[in-house]
C-alpha cells in the first residue's frame, strides 16, 4: 500500500511539473554553447526592438543559454548588420532585421558586406501592414477619391515618410506608381511621431503609416485612413479596404521582421535555430501581444522559404528605388 502511495504520488508529480525545454544539446551540435546574441540594428524600445526583446526572452526560457539582445545603430541598419555579418559561423550571433535589409544593396553604392551572399535567411517572423492615411480635411472619401484628386492635380500634393528607402518610403511610391504614375512630392522625416503634426495640419496631404501609429489618429477621426497595405483586411479596421479591393490591383507592401546567421552557418544549425524561432512565434502569448502592434506572427517559415521571401522583396524593391532615385541620407 505504501508503494502504491508512492508511485502514485510520482506520477501526479510528474503530470504537474512543466515539461521540460527541448535540449538542442541533443541534436549533437553543442549549440548554444554560451550566451546567444540577437542583433538588433535599431535603436532600444522602438517597434522593431521591442517584438525581438520578446523572442529573445522565450528563447532564453527554451535554451540552455541565454539569448541576449544587443542594439548596434548606425547608417541605417549597416553598422548592426555588419557585426554579423563578420560573426563566426556558429549561431552565438544572429541578426534580427526587417525589410531595410532587402533594399541595402540598392540604396547604398559602397558597403563593408554583401546583404545577399554574407547572410543566410533563418525565419520570417512577421509582417506589419501599413495604412494610407490623408488630412482630415482633404475633400476625398475613398482611395479613388484620393488618386483622382491626385491625377487631376500632379506635382500639387505633398506626402511624408520616414526617410529616404524606409519603408513608408517604398510603400508610397510603389502605390503612386501601381496607381498610374501620380507626381507627389516626398517629404522625409525624422520618423512618424516627427510627420504626423504635419500631416494633421495638413503641410503634407497622405502619408502611408505603420498600422500600430496610424490607428489611434484613424480612431479618433484625426486622418482619415483610405485602405490598408496588406492582402487582406485588418481586424483592428475591419471596415477599411485593402488598396487592392480600393481599385489599385496587385498593390501590396508590409514591413517585416526576419531572423538571419552569418552565411556559411552549418545548414543542420540554421535548421535547429528556425526551428526554435518558430516555436516561440506560434505561441499563443507571443501572438497576442504582437498582434497589438498590428504584428502578425509567421511560424511556418523554412530557412529555403524564408531565403525565397528575402529574394522575392528584393527583386520587387529594387526597380522602385531605381525608378525613384532613393539614395541614403
Amino acid at each position: 500500500m505504501i508503494q502504491r502511495r508512492h508511485l502514485m504520488a510520482g506520477a501526479a508529480g510528474l503530470a504537474t511539473a512543466p515539461l521540460a525545454a527541448p535540449s538542442v544539446h541533443a541534436q549533437g551540435t553543442g549549440w548554444p554553447s554560451a550566451p546567444v546574441r540577437l542583433v538588433v540594428p535599431f535603436a532600444a524600445g522602438g517597434p522593431t526592438d521591442i517584438p525581438a526583446r520578446l523572442l529573445a526572452d522565450e528563447l532564453s526560457k527554451m535554451l540552455p543559454q541565454r539569448v541576449i539582445v544587443e542594439n548596434r545603430t548606425g547608417a541605417g541598419v549597416v553598422v548592426g548588420s555588419d557585426v554579423v555579418a563578420k560573426a563566426p559561423k556558429d549561431g552565438q550571433t544572429l541578426l534580427y532585421t526587417t525589410i531595410a535589409h532587402s533594399t541595402l544593396r540598392s540604396i547604398f553604392p559602397k558597403l563593408p558586406f554583401d546583404p545577399v551572399a554574407d547572410f543566410t535567411p533563418v525565419a520570417l517572423t512577421g509582417v506589419i501592414p501599413m495604412i494610407v492615411v490623408v488630412n482630415k480635411d482633404l475633400s476625398v472619401n475613398n482611395l479613388q477619391d484620393f488618386v483622382n484628386l491626385l491625377k487631376a492635380n500632379p506635382g500639387k500634393y505633398d506626402y511624408g515618410s520616414t526617410g529616404n528607402g524606409a519603408a513608408l518610403h517604398l510603400a508610397s511610391e510603389l502605390f503612386l506608381r501601381q496607381a498610374g504614375g501620380l507626381r507627389v512630392n516626398h517629404v522625409p522625416y525624422r520618423g512618424e511621431a516627427a510627420a504626423m503634426p504635419d500631416l494633421l495640419n495638413g503641410t503634407i496631404a497622405m502619408m502611408i503609416s505603420i498600422a500600430n501609429f496610424a490607428l489611434p489618429f484613424v480612431s479618433r477621426g484625426e486622418v482619415k485612413g483610405l485602405a490598408v497595405t496588406s492582402a487582406q483586411r485588418i481586424p483592428q479596421l475591419p471596415d477599411l479596404p485593402t488598396v487592392q479591393e480600393a481599385g489599385v490591383p496587385g498593390y501590396e507592401a508590409y514591413t517585416w521582421h526576419m531572423v538571419m546567421a552569418p552565411s556559411g552557418t552549418p545548414e543542420p544549425l540554421v535548421t535547429q535555430i528556425n526551428e526554435v524561432v518558430n516555436k516561440v512565434m506560434a505561441m499563443e502569448s507571443v501572438k497576442q501581444r504582437l498582434s497589438d502592434l498590428t504584428l502578425t506572427t509567421r511560424s511556418d517559415t523554412t530557412p529555403a522559404t524564408a531565403k525565397k521571401w528575402l529574394d522575392d522583396e528584393i527583386a520587387k524593391w529594387e526597380p522602385i528605388i531605381k525608378a525613384a532615385g532613393i539614395k541614403a541620407d
